[in-house]
């Protein structure tokens, strides 16, 4: 009978549909986007740029190229942090191999859509975690024990930013607020911290963060 037929040809329609899928959400996209390049078995940044990207992983022309699966930590402006592996390495370029959960990798495809469209990110609209403007003056503790004095800029569930003099190397792990944290941005101003730990977590961090009036 030519039902099961008809059934067979709508199975393997929409198979074939949700492979697409996948594959426009992987499909990787050529951009120009400055970026800093952390390599945390050598203690080693820079600066580089990255020339496409998708929400698997990214192409980068750097200075410094590690070895094949060395781990990265590669921060893109206006798309954030990534924790990866590199991949084909050459002469000044090399791929990265993001490690990120499936909803990192959903955002980045909604990303490089705004992106593709737009030609550039309004970070503030698409932050994980919204932040709220949070001026007054705290103190972090960094991991050889210093106490350092500094400014907060904005603060959210999922990191804060400081106005500090003091800028510790990239993936160095700080405690502020009572709540551990990671270095993963430097700007023009001090850092940027991303909380490490559960979103529960974070929110009593952020109650908790001492600011000084």
């Amino acid at each position: 009978m030519p039902v099961p037929a008809l059934c067979m040809t709508a199975d393997r329609e929409r198979v074939v549909a949700q492979a697409k899928a996948e594959r426009r959400r992987h499909r990787r996209v050529r951009v120009d986007l400055p970026g800093r390049l952390f390599v945390p078995a050598e203690e080693r940044e820079t600066l580089c740029r990255v020339t496409d990207l998708s929400p698997g992983g990214a192409q980068v022309v750097c200075e410094i190229v590690p070895a094949a699966d060395a781990a990265i930590i590669l921060y893109i402006d206006g798309f954030g942090r990534f924790e990866g592996i590199v991949a084909r390495p050459a002469d000044g370029n090399f791929g990265i191999k993001f490690a990120c959960s499936a909803l990192k990798r959903e955002r980045v495809a909604e990303q490089l859509t705004l992106y593709m469209n737009r030609g550039t990110i309004d970070e503030t609209v698409l932050r994980r975690h919204d932040r709220a403007p949070s001026k007054g003056l705290a103190r972090f503790t960094r991991a050889n024990g210093d106490i350092v004095g500094c400014e907060v800029l904005d603060l959210s569930l999922g990191g804060v930013s400081l106005k500090t003099d003091i800028r510790p190397p990239l993936g160095e792990t700080v405690l502020i607020g009572q709540m551990a944290g990671r270095i993963v941005r430097h700007h023009e101003n001090g850092i940027a911290i991303e909380f490490i730990g559960q979103p529960q977590a974070a929110e009593r961090a952020q109650a908790k963060l001492t600011v000084v009036r």
